[in-house]
C-alpha cells in the first residue's frame, strides 16, 4: 500500500459497538421505514443514491489509489461503472414482474418477495468499493437492512460511500459499515443469530469456515471465493489482440483478481510467436509500472508488505518452472518517473514456463503479477489443462473459429467463460463460481431474489355460497383436499 502524507486512522469496531449495530439494523428493519416501502420509494432513492457517486467517482478513486497502490487510470475506470449498479438495481425494482401461481379450484396464489432481514457482507481489499456496491445494491433494493465489514486494509472509500446515503434519503440504520478484522469482526457478525444472510468475497479457505458458521444459524449464504482462472489460446486467434487481452487479464490489479489469468494455455502452432510478443508486452508493463498517481502508471503495487512476502515466497520455493521474466521484488527509481519503489510493495509481471499441473504454481491462487505458461496440441488436452484446477470462477477463450468457441465455453468448468476478451462485468450479468469458488451469484436478477425471499399468498376468490357448499371438510361428502 502506498504511504503517503493523506493517512487516516479508522478504529476496528469493538464487540459492543458490532452488537449495538447489528441490534441497530435489526430494530429499523423491524419499524418498516424501510423494509416495507413502496418499490418506487427504494427505487427513487438508490437513483439518487447512484446520482451522489457519480458526482464524487474522482474522489473515490484518488482514495482507493492511495488505499490499495492501483494506478489512478484503472481506478478512475472502475469507478465510472459503480453508479451503474445503483442504477440497475433501481431500474429492476421498477419494471420486475410479479408471479401468479396455478392452482386447482377457485384461488388465487399469489407470490410476492420480501427481505431477508439484517445481512452482513465481508468484503476485500483488492477492489474496495466495486465489490461493496455489487452487493450493497441487491441487498438494499430487496429491501434488508444492510452491514458491511471492510478490509481492515482499505477501509476508507466505503466509509465515505456511507456519507453518500443521507443526502439520498436512506434511513439510519439501513446501512452500516463495521471496520474491523476479519477474524473478529468478521466472525461476531457471521455468528449472529440476527443476521439472516452472510455474503463474503474472499479466499476459499475463509469461506469455508465462515459458511460452516453460517450454515449453523440457518442463515442464507453466498461466497464468491478463490480462482485460478486459465486462458485457452488456439493457433487461429489474433494474435495482437490475444496478447493484448491476455496482459489485460493478468496484470490489471497487479494480479489481485480473482478471475485474474494466471494460466496460460496456448495451442503449440504459435506457442513460439505468441510467447515472443507477449514477453515484448510484459517488458513495456514493467518499464511503465512507478508512481500510481501518474496517469501514465502502467501497474501498480501488491497491497501490503506481507502480501509481497507472500508472492515472492510462492515463487522462490517453486518446485518446477522456468522464470521467463519477472520473478523479484522491485527495487530502486521508476524508469517513469523516478518513483522510489521502496514506498510501496511492488513486484513486476512475471512469466513462469514449465510449470508441472499438479503443483503450487499451478493449483494454487497467488494473488499477485505471476502467470504460468503451458502449450497444448488438441481442443481436447487444452480443456483438460484449464479443467486441472479446484477453483472454477473465470476463464478465457481466444479463437476466430465460432464452433470452437462455445464448445470450449460449455467444457470449461467456471461460472463465466469470456470469449476473445477478458473481465467484462454489468450488473445485469451473473457472476460467480463452480467447484471450490464458491456459492451463489452476483448481479442481476439472481443477486435480487437471494437477498428476498417469496412469500406464497393464497385467496379463495369464490363466493361466501358456494364456499358453503364445498369447504366443509366434517359435513361427511367426500371434499378436495390441497
Amino acid at each position: 500500500m502506498i504511504v503517503r502524507a493523506q493517512e487516516r486512522s479508522v478504529d476496528a469496531a469493538s464487540f459492543e459497538e458490532v452488537e449495538w449495530a447489528v441490534s441497530h439494523a435489526q430494530t429499523t428493519f423491524d419499524s418498516g421505514i424501510w423494509s416495507k416501502a413502496s418499490l418506487i420509494h427504494r427505487s427513487s432513492v438508490l437513483s439518487r443514491l447512484a446520482d451522489s457517486l457519480q458526482r464524487r467517482i474522482p474522489e473515490m478513486a484518488r482514495i482507493d489509489t492511495l488505499q490499495t497502490g492501483r494506478p489512478i487510470r484503472e481506478m478512475n475506470a472502475q469507478m465510472a461503472r459503480l453508479p451503474d449498479w445503483l442504477s440497475y438495481y433501481a431500474a429492476l425494482l421498477r419494471t420486475n414482474q410479479g408471479f401468479v401461481a396455478p392452482t386447482q379450484g377457485k384461488l388465487l396464489n399469489y407470490i410476492q418477495r420480501i427481505p431477508l432481514g439484517v445481512v452482513a457482507q465481508i468484503t476485500p481489499f483488492n477492489h474496495p468499493l466495486f465489490i461493496a456496491i455489487k452487493k450493497i445494491a441487491p441487498a438494499l433494493a430487496a429491501g434488508n437492512s444492510v452491514i458491511v465489514k471492510p478490509s481492515e486494509l482499505t477501509p476508507i472509500s466505503l466509509l465515505e460511500f456511507a456519507s453518500l446515503t443521507q443526502e439520498a434519503g436512506l434511513p439510519d440504520g439501513v446501512l452500516t459499515i463495521l471496520p474491523g478484522y476479519g477474524h473478529i469482526t468478521g466472525k461476531q457478525l457471521a455468528t449472529h443469530s440476527l443476521v439472516r444472510k452472510v455474503d463474503i468475497t474472499a479466499g476459499t479457505r475463509t469461506g469455508r469456515a465462515l459458511g460452516a458458521i453460517v450454515g449453523s444459524n440457518l442463515a442464507a449464504f453466498t461466497a464468491e471465493l478463490g480462482g485460478k482462472a486459465p486462458i485457452l489460446i488456439f493457433d487461429d486467434a489474433d494474435l495482437v489482440s490475444a496478447v493484448n487481452g491476455v496482459a489485460f487479464a493478468a496484470f490489471v490489479a497487479s494480479g489481485q483478481t480473482c478471475i485474474s489469468g494466471t494460466r496460460i494455455i496456448i495451442q503449440e502452432n504459435i506457442y513460439e510467436s505468441f510467447m515472443a510478443e507477449f514477453l515484448k508486452k510484459v517488458e513495456s508493463i514493467t518499464q511503465g509500472m512507478g508512481d500510481p498517481m501518474d496517469e501514465r502508471c502502467s501497474m501498480g503495487s501488491i497491497i501490503s508488505p506481507h502480501h509481497l512476502n507472500r508472492v515472492d515466497d510462492m515463487v522462490a520455493r517453486r518446485q518446477s518452472g522456468t522464470v521467463l521474466t519477472g520473478g523479484k521484488r522491485m527495487m530502486g527509481k521508476s524508469l517513469l518517473d523516478n518513483f522510489d519503489f521502496s514506498h510501496g510493495s511492488f513486484y513486476p509481471p512475471t512469466v513462469i514456463s514449465d510449470v508441472d499441473v499438479s503443483h503450487e504454481l499451478w493449483q494454487e491462487e497467488i494473488f499477485g503479477p505471476v502467470v504460468v505458461v503451458k502449450k497444448f496440441s488438441t481442443e481436447y488436452e487444452g480443456v483438460r489443462f484449464a479443467n486441472a484446477s479446484k477453483y472454477g470462477l473465470g476463464a478465457g477463450v481466444w479463437t476466430q473459429d465460432l464452433s470452437r468457441a462455445h464448445r470450449v465455453a460449455a467444457g470449461i468448468d467456471a461460472g463465466l467463460v469470456w470469449v476473445n476478451t477478458h473481465h467484462r462485468n454489468d450488473p445485469s450479468s451473473p457472476w460467480g463460481g463452480m467447484k471450490e469458488s464458491g456459492i451463489g451469484r452476483e448481479n442481476g436478477i439472481e443477486a435480487l431474489e437471494a437477498y428476498s425471499q417469496s412469500k406464497s399468498i393464497i385467496v379463495n376468490v369464490a363466493s361466501a355460497d358456494e364456499s358453503r357448499q364445498t369447504d366443509d371438510w366434517f359435513s361427511g361428502e367426500q371434499k378436495r383436499y390441497g
